[in-house]
């Protein structure tokens, strides 16, 4: 009798618990529900509202981009028409197939690369205004840095989009000011002492930009870095190609996270699938 009733205390215990436990979570999850209502109040975002912004922009971004296309094509005939010095259209071409072939595959690669990084509103205001490595890509990473957001999120886009577009009135503005200052600065920008210093700016923007992924990823960046510096030194005439050499450095780069990716996953598979958050590319 004593052991049957035990018995009976303990499953009332082991009942208790579990129902202690399921109140315990449902408080949880209408807590984390709450404070979801309450975030989404308090920014005055729905998902009606944000995919009438995303679809208000793709109208405008196309609108913008096909008037900046045909202003950007048709101003030099435009021009050469008023003034007497129309092209030929078969030297035109042919020009055009020679040099778009090239950097066909650069674009194409751009694109692909450059426009989940940004969101659909960077994406446009960058391509339309132009100077992505040199300006509008290192402005927007570092933004999106500065607060947080992680790619492919509303906020993501939001903060791209301002900063690209910060960074388009900051162009537009020194460029105001260096076409006025240019005859009274020109003695000094022509010096020799400072003509190094011009041809280095990009290759240190985006050398200390890049650091700090390099530093986090070491075993995936080291070899496309020393094979592409390398590739550089012995052709130098590649380095005007940067936007093409970006597909086989990246291909090397996703090869190298894969195998890493594979390796990690052989050594250890219980733990991976206990948990899938450190599945990542060998460095912990």
């Amino acid at each position: 009798m004593r052991t049957d009733s035990m018995k009976a205390d303990s499953m009332k215990a082991d009942s208790t618990r579990t129902d202690n436990m399921k109140a315990d979570s449902m408080t949880i999850d209408n807590k984390e529900l709450n404070n979801v209502e309450a975030t989404k109040e308090q920014t005055g975002q729905s998902p009606d509202t944000w995919q009438a912004y995303t679809k208000k922009t793709h109208v405008i971004g196309r609108t913008v981009s096909i008037i900046t296309l045909v202003m950007l094509v048709g101003a030099p005939f435009l021009i050469g028409k008023l003034l007497g010095a129309y092209p030929d259209l078969g030297a035109v071409g042919k020009g055009f197939l020679s040099v778009g072939i090239v950097w066909l595959v650069s674009s194409i690669a751009e694109f692909l690369i450059y426009t989940p990084m940004l969101g659909a509103g960077g994406g446009y205001l960058a391509f339309i205004t132009g100077n992505l490595i040199n300006m509008k890509i290192p402005c927007a990473v570092n933004a999106r840095d500065m607060v947080g957001a992680k790619t492919g999120t509303p906020e993501n886009e939001i903060i791209s989009t301002i900063s690209i577009a910060t960074s388009s009135l900051v162009t537009i503005l020194v460029l105001a000011l260096g076409v006025l200052l240019m005859v009274p600065l020109q003695p000094v920008l022509q010096s020799e002492v400072l003509q190094p210093a011009f041809e280095n700016v990009v290759p240190a923007l985006f050398g200390a930009m890049a650091y700090k992924y390099y530093r986090k990823n070491m075993k995936i960046a080291a070899l496309p870095l020393i094979l592409m510096s390398l590739l550089f030194i012995l052709v130098p005439s590649l380095i005007g190609s940067t936007s093409f050499m970006i597909v086989p450095s990246g291909a090397i780069a996703i090869g190298v996270a894969y195998l890493l990716f594979r390796k990690k996953n052989m050594q250890s598979p219980e733990q991976t699938k206990a948990d899938p958050d450190r599945a990542n590319t060998g460095d912990e």
